[in-house]
């Protein structure tokens, strides 16, 4: 054949080349606009995120799926890796079909009359996973072909593999590779590790079959297939395999994140539209009071569920909030969000109280202030424990959390001012329509969110300013958030609550705290804060029904301590006194500032009011029987006085007893019988005598 001759064969050759390619393009370009390739997302699953960007909770896609979107950016480069190398080695550089595989695939095909590889590429799978075939066939192949060209006509690398990362099957409803990672190893997929990595690089070629929780020897074989070829490859070294191929398989399949599951639901009410909420919220805080708040109401009650809300002071950030016990357990009505349902605070309000009256110049720390039984205009206040102290300092009433002498500073500052600051605050109390606020309000006469009371005592840790809670990350924080209380009345009472200790085993964290139940035993509650933090604990019934031995100081404040050392929160010390705030010595106060006491309907500083002490038991003249006549041991006596000003002092026979005694009842011992002379001298020097017959 002459020179010339080839010449001509190899142009025609090479411009029927040229007409096959102009042609195809023609084709592929009409086959483009007559059948684009169904790209459209798929429906994904809504996702709340933390203030990191970690899952708090996800919800399953419109069809049921667990379907969330990949990024590989943020997924384990070695598992990328193992992919790429297992599935389609060529990915990055063929056009979305990879002939020398397909042309090895026809050939075993040929060779063995079976189909021995497929000869698939990760686009081809994209087509398929986007456009599902009913049968495997020639001609469901060459569409897979089509669709594949058209496809990285369209898409870049990067955006092909992360669809197909997003929905690649995984057995059962789970699709996509972070849904498998959550399920499956409880993780989101950043760094799996070797052996994880490989089972995820082998499920989704026939994921029913290779589910671990239903298949696991198929699984581990499936796995271990992934790890021998990777190893043949190049990709792992082989000493990895042997070490991969023995880690166990996980045995079941992992529920979904739901952490602030309560707040999740509110958050995507509020936002339908929306597919990626980012909170406040930090998943280390609310795991660890999650798990507190399960573990306490299991050890207060079968049908006890317990609240808290976590924040931070200075922005109103929260960073965490518990509902409930838990959000699924329906024997404590855990879908029930008790951090937002109204109740009756308590004690919890005493604090506020406290700091008008300080605000007010009415009282310092260690003014005297009366605890005994008291009537204002019909409503008759008394403590938790029925008992009453006397005389106490204000710093020891709010410390021990005494009814009376809140009320008696309450009467004095007003109830609607109180009410007004709450309401300064951002935070109303619930009062039955028409009501005009009364004095029980201090003792918890009205209703109150956990959520509310946590925004309130916010003020308490930022300097008398309040800052609403907020939970979405992007929220605005005003420039100039409303005041409760000065910060010379907030750091008097941070002064006091700081010193009261903290229950029993709970370690000394440096916060001040306040306790509080309410009426019935039906709500128990106790918040504390530092330098920063607001802590806020609810512990009871859902359905309002009453626990009996359930208080704040039992119940609570021992979730209160737990939670905080849990939340991974560093404790912030307390700002350093402001101008004009001092703590003076009860001997250092100006004389009108010495005792706080009533007069009628109002109050005054100045000379005790009360009553002299009387002696009412025993009564002048009794003879009583102490055991002597029988020759028993001798029975101790007892001694009750009505009125006088605590401490008071005993004398038996002109001998004092051994100790002062702040409550009006005493125990008496007599050493012998006969005529005995008792007499009982109060605060103020002022006595009583009786004389007694002892036999």
């Amino acid at each position: 054949m002459s020179r010339r001759l080839a010449l001509r064969r190899v142009a025609m050759a090479a411009g029927l080349a040229a007409l096959l390619v102009i042609g195809g393009a023609v084709a592929l370009d009409r086959l483009d606009a007559a059948y684009p390739p169904p790209l459209d997302p798929a429906p994904l699953s809504v996702e709340v995120l933390d203030r990191d960007g970690a899952l708090l909770r996800a919800y399953a896609a419109s069809d049921g799926r667990w379907r969330l979107s990949a990024n590989i950016d943020t997924l384990d480069p070695q598992f990328l890796k193992m992919l790429v190398a297992y599935e389609d080695k060529r990915f990055w550089s063929h056009p979305g079909v990879d002939m020398r595989a397909l042309g090895r695939a026809a050939l075993q095909l040929l060779w063995n009359g079976r189909i021995v590889s497929g000869g698939s590429t990760l686009s081809m799978q994209l087509a398929r996973l986007t456009e599902p075939r009913s049968a495997r066939s020639f001609g469901a192949k060459f569409r897979q072909i089509a669709r594949a060209l058209q496809i990285e006509r369209r898409l870049s690398k990067r955006e092909i593999l992360e669809r197909y990362l997003t929905l690649a099957p995984y057995g059962g409803n789970l699709e996509g590779v972070r849904a498998a990672s959550l399920a499956w190893f409880g993780k989101e997929p950043h760094k799996l590790g070797l052996e994880k990595a490989a089972l995820l690089v082998a499920l989704p070629q026939s994921p029913e079959a290779r589910r671990p929780d239903r298949h696991p020897q198929m699984a581990k074989a499936a796995r271990d297939r992934v790890l021998a070829r990777m190893a043949g490859a190049g990709v792992i070294i082989e000493s990895e395999v042997a070490r991969a191929s023995e880690a166990k398989l996980a045995g079941r399949r992992l529920p979904m994140p739901a952490y602030a599951a309560h707040l999740a639901d509110a958050v995507v009410q509020a936002e339908p539209g929306e597919r990626v909420h980012r909170l406040t919220i930090s998943r280390r805080a609310q795991a660890g009071l999650e798990e507190v708040a399960a573990r306490a109401a299991r050890g207060l009650g079968p049908r006890v569920s317990v609240a808290m809300v976590l924040a931070d002071a200075q922005t109103g950030a929260v960073l965490a909030r518990v509902g409930s016990a838990g959000y699924f357990n329906a024997a404590r009505a855990g879908w029930i969000d008790m951090s937002v349902a109204e109740r009756s605070p308590g004690s919890t309000l005493k604090p506020f109280i406290y700091g008008l009256a300080f605000e007010e110049g009415l009282v310092m720390q260690e003014t005297m202030i009366e605890d005994r039984p008291g009537n204002f205009s019909g409503y008759r206040p008394r403590n938790f424990d029925m008992a009453y102290q006397g005389d106490v300092s204000v710093r020891t009433a709010l410390q021990m959390s005494l009814n009376v002498p809140a009320i008696r500073l309450l009467d004095a500052v007003g109830p609607v001012r109180l009410v007004a600051r709450m309401r300064q605050a951002g935070v109303p109390p619930a009062l039955p329509p028409g009501e005009t606020p009364g004095l029980a309000i201090g003792l918890g006469g009205a209703g109150l969110t956990l959520e509310g009371l946590v925004q309130l005592y916010g003020g308490l840790a930022n300097r008398g300013r309040v800052r609403p809670l907020h939970y979405l990350k992007d929220a605005e924080i005003a420039a100039h958030p409303p005041s409760v209380l000065t910060p010379q009345a907030v750091w008097q009472v941070a002064d006091i609550l700081s010193g009261v200790a903290p229950p029993r085993d709970a370690p000394r964290l440096g916060i001040a705290y306040k306790t509080g139940t309410s009426y019935g035993y039906r709500d128990a509650w106790s918040v504390g804060y530092d330098g920063r933090h607001v802590l806020g604990v609810w512990a009871g019934r859902p359905d309002g029904g009453s626990v009996p031995g359930l208080t704040g100081y039992l119940a609570a404040a021992p979730i209160l301590f737990e939670a905080f050392s849990r939340s991974g929160v560093g404790i912030v010390p307390f700002p350093p006194a402001p101008a004009g705030a001092i703590r003076l010595a009860a001997s250092d106060l100006p004389f009108p500032m010495r005792r706080f006491s009533a007069s009628g309907g109002g109050f005054r500083a100045g000379a005790p009011v009360e009553p002299a002490p009387e002696i009412v038991f025993p009564p002048q003249g009794a003879r009583i029987d102490v055991g002597l006549a029988r020759g028993a041991r001798v029975m101790p006596l007892a001694l009750k006085i009505n009125g006088g000003r605590a401490p008071f002092r005993w004398l038996a026979n002109g001998e004092p007893l051994p100790e002062a005694y702040r409550r009006r009842r005493a125990n008496w011992v007599p050493d012998g019988g006969g005529a005995s002379t008792l007499t009982v001298i109060d605060a103020a020097g002022r006595s009583a005598s009786v004389d007694v017959f002892l036999e």
